[in-house]
């Protein structure tokens, strides 16, 4: 019996053949299962950055969905390899924290680690746990293999965290940080609509730069080529850009940049 999909998420790129071996793995036990590429340029070693990628993707997949996730700096040490069934979705992946951001915001209903040989390859290696123990996972939970079978049941409540930037709100100033800077090179902070209304009368901040972006706009084309802009994104977070540019490569930002927005005066 096959269901459900299977979504890669790795720190892999594709100039390497990570991937593939990943996938032909999972044809070999379970021919036919569908594999959707999520993302596999995650920046090499950044759990936060598979976090955040991780968070935004799920909601937009089926209930049943298994995310087979492998940004590991860590492989081959004492950290578990574990199997949770979060919200409505199953993950795979090594217990580092990459499921932090879908902690935050779905109930977890159970874990396992993945220490059961009969449903990884023979004779794991220390450095490749993506095709010897996670992919295996994975195709044989679209067989129908249930997870307790897959190893010893844990406490989701001991499953890793990351200590994730916080965001501050006051009457009239909310500080955050720059979370993730995209392939455009668009800065998306830890500000939230939520901590913002619908207002958008407000000045926006960047440390390290005297430019004060005076309002929140819709979208990039409020304003002309070149010059910055501020909005909501399609996440729901505030994002600043430079059209048709990279902002964060002409303002020499990245992740951990402090950014606040304050209510206009008189407002």
């Amino acid at each position: 019996m096959m269901s459900a999909l299977i979504a890669l998420l790795t720190d892999f790129g594709n100039r390497d053949s990570y991937v593939g071996v990943m996938k032909g793995v999972i044809a070999r036990i379970a021919p036919g299962v569908q594999v959707i590429d999520l993302l596999h340029e995650v920046r090499p070693q950044s759990v936060s950055h598979a976090a955040y990628a991780l968070y935004m993707a799920v909601p937009y997949f089926p209930t049943g969905t298994i995310f087979c996730c492998v940004v590991d700096p860590g492989v081959g040490s004492e950290r578990l390899a574990v199997a949770a069934e979060i919200g409505e979705w199953t993950f795979i992946l090594p217990d580092n924290g990459i499921v932090t951001r879908v902690l935050d915001h779905w109930p977890a209903h159970r874990a396992v680690s993945l220490s059961n040989p009969t449903y990884q390859l023979p004779h794991p290696s220390f450095t490749f746990h993506g095709r010897d123990i996670f992919a295996p996972a994975a195709a044989h939970l679209t067989m129908g293999v249930p997870l307790e079978a897959l190893g010893e049941a844990i406490a989701v409540e001991a499953l890793q965290r990351l200590d994730l930037p916080t965001t501050y709100t006051e009457e009239n100033h909310v500080s955050g940080s720059v979370m993730h800077v995209d392939h455009f090179g668009n800065l998306i902070t830890t500000i939230s609509q939520a901590h913002l209304g619908q207002q958008r009368d407000w000045q926006i901040h960047l440390a390290g730069m005297e430019m004060v972006l005076s309002e929140i706009s819709t979208t990039f084309a409020d304003v002309p080529p070149g010059q910055p802009v501020a909005y909501i994104g399609s996440d729901g977070f505030l994002e600043l850009a430079i059209r048709n540019s990279s902002a964060a490569a002409l303002w020499g930002c990245n992740v951990g940049t402090e950014v606040w927005a304050e209510r206009k005066e008189g407002d």
